[in-house]
């Protein structure tokens, strides 16, 4: 990803989602040139000069304070997401600040501890290991039930490429609209946090080459963290889940977290967790009793 096209396209994309109404400047008759706010608003909202902020908005964002990304992402109204999107780039192309990617190459590269994986398998609940690319690392028996079609992907199975490239997940999501969004918006975030990480860039370039609806989803600099939400999900044994997901960072590694999916006590969703549990028992019988015999298991 180059930095500095990255700073310059999601400041444009921010200030053209902003009209002068919005920033509080008063109505002025006649067509406006630019869509949103023009740069001379914003550094004047922002209480920078103008060459200042141009010069900002051309990716020189790495000698600008606190103050002045704070003033910035008021202006744009960034919510949460954004302003930590903003701070990252920031951070990216600081003075010695370039980060090496072998870092998280190598992270991504351990298998999940023996620690962590007891922790998933003491949970009642679906729960998975995620990469912030979207890599799905580990799942306790009932996370590996729900994403069972992931099982033949390449591995680590990535939820990117599934949703992007995968047909069946036409069927797995009932909003796949959202979902797209969702998922992009969070490999942005992702990005954004180590722009050097070659993982993540490999990723997106193989995206965006495979797949245009991608490319144009990615070309909207929307960001989100992954952190709680819904999803609603056709499961190919056990029909319709309404299910509730939170995100939690695992302490010491901030590209990885823990993802449980909860449904509602005494809804259908709940009651098909509990038929999902018994199919996952039963399929991980089946696995056993395979594996022992040396005959393969035919999966859904």
């Amino acid at each position: 990803m180059e930095l500095q096209q990255e700073i310059r396209d999601f400041l444009m994309s921010r200030r053209a989602a902003v009209n002068p109404e919005q920033a509080g400047l008063p109505y002025v008759g006649g067509t406006r040139r630019v869509a949103g706010l023009r740069r001379e608003e914003v550094a004047m909202l922002a209480g920078v000069s103008v060459e200042y902020y141009t010069r900002l908005e051309r990716g020189r964002l790495g000698g600008a304070s606190p103050s002045v990304l704070e003033s910035i992402a008021r202006v744009l109204r960034l919510d949460d997401d954004e302003r930590a999107h903003l701070s990252d780039l920031a951070r990216s192309v600081a003075p010695g600040s370039r980060r090496s990617s072998r870092r998280l190459q190598t992270a991504s590269a351990t298998p999940v501890s023996a620690a962590v994986q007891q922790v998933l398998d003491s949970m009642s609940v679906p729960a998975v290991v995620q990469s912030g690319r979207l890599d799905l690392l580990a799942a306790n028996e009932l996370g590996r039930a729900l994403y069972c079609q992931l099982e033949d992907m390449a591995q680590p199975p990535n939820f990117a490429r599934f949703v992007f490239l995968d047909p069946r997940a036409r069927e797995f999501y009932t909003d796949l609209d959202a979902t797209k969004d969702l998922l992009v918006a969070v490999l942005r975030a992702t990005a954004g946090r180590d722009p050097l990480d070659q993982r993540t860039t490999g990723l997106i370039g193989e995206l965006s080459a495979a797949s245009a609806d991608f490319a144009t989803r990615w070309a909207r600099h929307a960001v989100r963290r992954h952190s709680r939400g819904r999803k609603i999900i056709r499961h190919p044994v056990v029909g319709t889940l309404d299910l509730e997901y939170t995100d939690f960072d695992l302490p010491g590694d901030p590209d990885v977290s823990i993802v449980t999916y909860t449904a509602e006590p005494g809804s259908p969703s709940a009651d098909g967790l509990l038929l999902l549990a018994s199919w996952a028992r039963t399929r991980t019988a089946n696995a056993e009793a395979a594996a022992d015999s040396g005959t393969a298991v035919v999966r859904p």
